[in-house]
């Protein structure tokens, strides 16, 4: 193995926290946000709202 290591001025990503963003630039930026699974019958023929618990 090696002893070399990789050694850099730059803080890792994970410890720089984000920049705020607030909910009307994400908007424009990613669109509206989708659910992951296909709406069933009853919450298409009744609204999204229907089938929420």
């Amino acid at each position: 193995m090696s002893n070399l290591t990789y050694r850099s001025s730059r803080p890792d990503a994970w410890v720089q926290p984000r920049a705020y963003r607030d909910a009307s630039q994400r908007l424009k930026q990613h669109g509206k946000i989708i659910p992951m699974d296909e709406p069933g019958f009853f919450a298409r023929l009744f609204g999204a709202r229907f089938g929420a618990r």
